[in-house]
């Protein structure tokens, strides 16, 4: 993978990149940490804590009973794309009992990623309707986890009863690059709807 570091000599540097800042939502044990962590160009940042005896009763298992940490604030990292767009990604923790961090986190983001496992769709409904309340632009990412069934993407936007121009794009949040497709996806849907907007305008 390519990436334009800020301290490489010939390439523009960091304040003539484009920044970004998405943010990724989904439910509890769906990828956001992987996600994040396999993309990253610097070290990232984790908030991830051992689950403790307190979480039983408030956060499900189902479908994730190896999980053994979750995240309590946030994720953090950063992807240069060519020499134009720096993204900065921000992971929200997935528990709806950490939900009142999501406002201070995505204050100021450009584009979401949610990510959704199709053996628990449910769980990705809340960041699904927090995006859309939001008006802001956001791409669904299929964490493409080894056990799960394939889903075609279609079957999977009426499930969640998408609008036709959110991209359902298939991911494996471990490989940085099908991770990379996504971020790409969404930032060009950004750059398409900026332009619809400023059309309606013109």
């Amino acid at each position: 993978m390519a990436y334009a570091h800020s301290d490489t000599t010939g390439v523009a540097s960091e304040d003539l990149l484009t920044p970004f800042k998405i943010v990724i939502g989904g439910g509890f044990g769906v990828g956001k940490t992987t996600l994040v962590s396999s993309i990253s160009e610097v070290r990232p940042l984790s908030t991830e804590e051992t689950l403790s005896t307190a979480s039983i009763g408030v956060d499900s298992l189902a479908g994730v009973s190896g999980k053994r940490t979750t995240t309590v604030a946030l994720d953090y990292g950063r992807l240069t794309l060519g020499n134009q767009v720096t993204l900065y990604l921000f992971g929200l923790p997935g528990q709806e009992r950490f939900s009142f961090l999501w406002d201070q986190v995505a204050y100021g983001a450009l584009g979401a990623v949610v990510m959704a496992d199709v053996r628990r769709l449910d769980d990705c409904f809340a960041s699904v309707n927090y995006f859309e309340k939001m008006g802001l632009t956001f791409a669904i990412a299929l964490n493409c986890f080894d056990e799960a069934p394939m889903y075609d993407p279609e079957e999977v936007r009426a499930a969640l009863d998408l609008d036709p121009d959110v991209p359902i794009v298939m991911c494996d949040a471990r490989e940085s690059r099908s991770v990379r497709d996504v971020l790409i996806t969404l930032v060009e849907t950004i750059y398409a709807s900026q332009y619809r907007a400023e059309s309606r305008w013109a």
